[in-house]
């Protein structure tokens, strides 16, 4: 096994880790429970952790299969297990004793989830910003400015803020400067060539679009159900905005800007391949945005970058902080933003 860079953390073996869950309605099988709770494993092998007595139920440790009572109480003991190498997080951009930005490697996860446990942001932050916990996410192969605080009211507002801007937040965006008040996020994104008939191919450069494709759950082979461009006539999809800019066209793709005034799950690689562009090696998102059933998120290839953020707390003045860009994703007349 070939070692890992020195600015990444190694390879190496967690210590395991409790989950725990509670039923909500009868169940013949616990085995059959937890299939359907974490699909990743099928009955079989729930079945070879019950027995290997790894499962226990309102404080007693199972040891075979059975029934379930609505209220009961689980918890799966999950051995350790080794998790991948990833990035080390560097220091921070910018921190105020509070408010603690941080410029996220690619390939770095944020929370706990996908196989990595400790090998994340959050198992970091207690090596460069003690007391720090994440306000948003990014996605494991997004990298870029992550937004972290240290007080629960901070946390509190920026995440609302983060999650769904306000009206002054859109005027900014429609502006595509950033001013006003509210959060305003900027990315850089490498797009595939856009396809025959996108409205993307009418755009010359410094033009911007607006890309407003609703955003909701459709059905996914491995996962059951994922975000994706929301349904025709589907109620239940969420509002997205984003407007995106083409700063150069290149022969094996576009350079782009997207500002984006909301914050839905997977936002930009949903809009640019619903407008007819996925993230140049996006191994999820199809053109038209839908899904492919045999890839997941936490698949990387492509290259999307959080390079801007303004911010007005609501007890000090604004600030604006940028993220040094990637090389692919500089401007290749200027080599730079």
């Amino acid at each position: 096994m070939a070692e890992a860079p020195a600015d990444w953390l190694p390879a190496a073996c967690n210590n395991g880790h409790a989950y725990r869950d509670r039923v909500s309605a009868a169940a013949a099988s616990t085995a059959g429970f937890y299939a359907e709770r974490y699909s990743h494993s099928d009955p079989g092998v729930w079945g070879e952790r019950l027995a290997a007595g790894q499962i226990w139920r309102n404080g007693q440790r199972l040891w075979g299969d059975g029934p379930l009572a609505a209220g009961d109480r689980l918890v799966w003991h999950r051995p350790p297990w080794q998790e991948p190498a990833v990035p080390v997080l560097p220091g921070p951009l910018f921190d105020d004793g509070d408010l603690v930005v941080f410029n996220k490697p690619s390939g770095l996860q944020v929370l706990p989830a996908g196989g990595f446990l400790q090998h994340t942001v959050l198992g970091q932050l207690a090596r460069v910003a003690p007391g720090a916990r994440p306000v948003h996410r990014l996605g494991r192969f997004t990298s870029g400015l992550l937004v972290c605080a240290r007080s629960r009211q901070a946390r509190a507002w920026l995440s609302a803020q983060l999650r769904d801007s306000t009206a002054a937040s859109a005027a900014a965006l429609a502006s595509a400067t950033g001013s006003g008040s509210g959060p305003h996020k900027v990315y850089r994104a490498l797009l595939s060539p856009p396809q025959p008939g996108s409205a993307l191919l009418q755009l010359a450069v410094g033009q911007a679009l607006p890309l407003q494709t609703p955003i909701g759950r459709r059905p996914h082979g491995r996962l059951g159900s994922l975000w994706c461009a929301a349904a025709p006539g589907d109620g239940g999809g969420l509002p997205a905005r984003s407007l995106l800019t083409l700063l150069e066209p290149r022969a094996d793709g576009w350079l782009v800007q997207v500002a984006i005034a909301t914050g839905r799950p997977h936002q930009i690689r949903i809009h640019v391949a619903a407008a007819g562009a996925p993230l140049l090696g996006d191994p999820l998102y199809l053109p038209g945005g839908l899904a492919r059933a045999d890839a997941l998120p936490g698949d990387g290839g492509y290259q999307l970058h959080a390079h801007r953020l303004s911010l007005s707390p609501p007890d000090g003045q604004g600030f604006v902080v940028e993220a040094p860009l990637p090389p692919l994703l500089q401007i290749a007349t200027t080599g730079q933003g």
